[in-house]
């Protein structure tokens, strides 16, 4: 295939790396995506609002219930695409997920910029202590004073941490390629991420679904197939 060489050859040469990924790398791990017949939206009528500012503070039990039961995967490890991005960007780049499971981190990437947050970082809106997640696992609400603990993502009705922007537009600025991974990338502020690329950055697509955006290279397939190619070079 024409285009696994040159992006073999491209990740050759490069020096300067991003990883732009989304579910579809995770999904390897056991953990859904969100619009697929068996992803998180599932047989919800209305799972932006259940995972929304708004429910949180209106009914803060049914916004625990979704989460505990739909996004939290303890258990879960990270399989070859988080290794293998983990390695190269030890080496020489920068991932930016959309991811929230940690997974990047448990694979040992050491320049991870976790976009939407991480849902193991918890701490009670109340008094402001990190909770660990063995408690939130049991309740909502902090022993100590009864306040409702949330995770530290970006719900729906929230803005992105400008550390986080600032760090990626950067990022984005100074990459020579960058590879979008297991993603549609319809979701924004993440999707407009590409306005700031480095002019001169050669852009391929790793996804399941074909993606129609000018100038990038499209590799239409999934991801673990390409990583596994790429883990016997690298």
């Amino acid at each position: 295939m024409a285009e696994i060489k040159s992006l073999l050859t491209d990740l050759k040469r490069a020096q300067h790396l991003v990883f732009l990924t989304g579910a579809g790398v995770s999904t390897h791990s056991g953990i859904p995506d969100y619009r697929s017949k068996a992803g998180l939206y599932a047989d919800q009528v209305d799972p932006e609002y259940l995972l929304s500012h708004d429910n949180l503070v209106d009914h803060p039990e049914a916004f625990y219930r979704f989460v505990q039961t739909r996004m939290y995967y303890p258990d879960a490890k990270p399989n070859l695409i988080h290794t293998e991005i983990a390695k190269l960007c030890n080496q020489r780049g920068q991932l930016i997920t959309q991811n929230v499971d940690g997974l990047d981190l448990k694979a040992g990437n050491q320049h991870v910029i976790e976009f939407h947050g991480n849902l193991y970082d918890l701490y009670c809106q109340k008094c402001g202590q990190q909770i660990p997640y063995t408690d939130y696992a049991k309740s909502d609400r902090h022993q100590a004073d009864q306040g409702i603990i949330r995770p530290r993502i970006v719900l729906y009705g929230e803005q992105i941490e400008p550390e986080h922007l600032t760090r990626s537009v950067a990022a984005m600025q100074s990459a020579d390629l960058i590879l979008i991974v297991g993603t549609s990338f319809r979701v924004y502020p993440f999707a407009q991420l590409l306005q700031y690329r480095n002019s001169h950055a050669k852009i391929y697509v790793i996804n399941n679904e074909k993606i129609d955006a000018p100038g990038i290279e499209m590799i239409q397939d999934d991801a673990l197939t390409i990583f596994k190619k790429i883990s016997e070079v690298f």
